[in-house]
């Protein structure tokens, strides 16, 4: 009976040792998850980007139009300083310009001769018809003056002979009637001379006034000014081999012609406007533009510049070249940054508080929808056991390290799973590691 009870009580130990070696295997194999507690945060939100100084101006360059451009040695980046070379043209084709201007004035020289011998020989054909009017008015008035000279002895005449004649009747009507006749007839001869006089006056008249105004000589001589002008800026390029020099120093922020383009009428490049203070550009998407705002003051750095700069934000739009992204400008300070430098910016804005916040990291999404698995208890084959449930939860806020959700399903006293040590899913069984 003795060695029965020993054998039983052998039999107990080895079933115990066996139940906890089991045991001991499949919480060994399960996984291991560590879990938090929702807390009470304010979820900040800091935006942060990258950008690169650019000039805050710029002045063309501008130059002849026209001409070829042999050569650009500059790139887009550049410093240049006044005097460096910025590019050159053609001489060939400057060769060819400059011949086509030189015929283009001997041209214009022809008109203006051709107008000038025109207006000679129209002011001395007016000055012979001058003469003539003038000549037949005096010859006129001569000719009518004898006229009525010639009327007026006939009526002298006739008057005379109307008294010798007046003691006979018939005589007398005779007289009187040649007496009338040779009145008329001083009258008619007085009266043709007035208007001979006046027509030849206003022939002379006509003939002295000045000629219309014609602007085909001044035209043409200011053509010839233009185009000689522009010859001789031709000239000037050759005199210096067509090398075209900065008149001030800046950064080459643009260049709008290249080799073998011609110059055009606006500008060949634009340099960097150093009166001006440079500016930092970045570019942000949507949720950062949430919490950034014009005239907000950001954390600035620079490259070259061992501390960060508080400045307001000046410009804030959406761009026109990326729809949906937007440019930011901040002003730096005077003589700070170089156009084609690398910089940043940053800004957290806080906030409001809520009563549950969890790590983003426990936070999980598939279909668009936010879930978190909760750490739960159950009856199990070995005694109480731990498994997770997954919970749909809806998210209020959220940064790249808090999210806020909504009380319900969960809350503060509720263990959501932060880490695990396999991946894991809904009911199954797994090891807590308590903090």
């Amino acid at each position: 009976m003795k060695k029965v009870m020993v054998g039983f009580a052998v039999f107990l130990g080895l079933m115990l040792i066996c139940t906890v070696v089991s045991k001991s295997i499949y919480a060994y194999r399960l996984p291991m998850v560590t879990t938090c507690r929702p807390e009470s945060k304010y979820v900040e939100h800091t935006v942060k980007a990258d950008g690169i100084v650019v000039a805050g101006g710029e002045r063309p360059v501008t130059y002849l139009s026209g001409l070829r451009i042999d050569s650009v040695p500059v790139h887009v980046g550049d410093r240049v300083e006044e005097g460096d070379v910025l590019f050159s043209v053609d001489l060939a084709d400057l060769e060819e310009k400059m011949e086509e201007k030189q015929k283009e004035i001997a041209k214009v020289s022809l008109q203006i001769n051709t107008i000038l011998e025109n207006k000679e020989l129209a002011r001395q054909k007016k000055e012979l018809e001058l003469a003539r009017a003038r000549q037949d008015y005096d010859t006129t008035a001569r000719i009518e003056d004898t006229q009525v000279g010639r009327a007026l002895e006939e009526y002298v005449q006739a008057e005379e002979d109307f008294r010798e004649e007046g003691g006979e009747e018939e005589a007398g009507r005779e007289s009187k009637d040649a007496l009338q006749s040779a009145a008329y007839g001083e009258s008619d001869a007085m009266a043709k001379r007035d208007e001979a006089l006046k027509q030849a006056e206003r022939r002379v008249e006509d003939l002295l006034l000045p000629e219309n105004a014609a602007a085909d000589l001044e035209v043409a001589e200011l053509e010839k000014g233009s185009l000689t002008e522009e010859l001789m800026q031709y000239k000037k390029v050759k005199e210096e081999e067509g090398i075209i020099r900065a008149a001030f120093g800046g950064v080459v922020t643009e260049i709008m012609a290249g080799v073998g383009d011609r110059i055009p009428d606006t500008a060949v490049m634009l340099i960097s406007d150093e009166t001006l203070p440079c500016q930092l550009k970045v570019t942000l998407d949507k949720d950062q533009k949430k919490y950034i705002g014009l005239g907000d003051t950001l954390l600035v750095k620079v490259d070259g510049k061992s501390k960060e700069m508080e400045i307001e934000l000046d410009y804030l739009a959406e761009s026109k070249n990326a729809p949906g992204q937007y440019e930011a400008l901040v002003t730096l300070p005077q003589e700070c940054g170089i156009p084609g430098m690398s910089g940043a910016i940053s800004r957290t804005q806080a906030g409001e508080k809520y009563r549950l916040c969890i790590p983003a990291s426990a936070l999980h999404e598939k279909d668009k929808q936010s879930f978190v698995y909760l750490l739960r208890q159950r009856e199990g084959i070995l005694g109480n056991e731990y498994y997770v449930d997954e919970v749909n939860v809806k998210v209020l806020d959220q940064n790249e390290n808090w999210a806020a959700i909504e009380e319900g399903v969960v809350d503060k006293d509720s263990e959501i799973v932060l880490s695990t040590t396999k991946e894991v899913k809904r009911g199954e069984t797994v090891r807590w590691q308590e903090e």
